[in-house]
C-alpha cells in the first residue's frame, strides 16, 4: 500500500496547489479545492497510466477519489 499511497501522494503535490498545510490521506481533494472536475480527469488518466488499469465512468465516484487514501483503496481493489 504505501508504494501506491506514496504514488499517488507525490503526484498530487507535484501537479496541484496543496498548500503550505500539507495532506493528509483522509483529506477530501474536493472540499479543501485541490481538484476540480478538470483535475479528477487528471488523477483517473494518472491512475490509469501510472498502474495500468481501466477507470470506468460509474466508479467516478467521491468514495474512489476523493482523498488519498481513498484513492489508494480504489487501485488496491481494481488491481486485485
Amino acid at each position: 500500500m504505501s508504494s501506491i499511497r506514496d504514488s499517488v501522494h507525490a503526484f498530487l503535490l507535484k501537479n496541484f496547489y496543496v498548500g503550505n498545510e500539507g495532506l493528509t490521506d483522509g483529506e477530501s481533494l474536493l472540499d479543501r479545492g485541490i481538484v476540480d472536475s478538470t483535475g479528477i480527469l487528471e488523477v483517473i488518466a494518472y491512475l490509469e497510466e501510472t498502474f495500468g488499469l481501466r477507470v470506468e465512468d460509474s466508479e467516478i465516484l467521491p468514495e474512489n477519489l476523493d482523498s488519498v487514501g481513498a484513492i489508494v483503496r480504489f487501485v488496491e481493489k481494481k488491481k486485485a
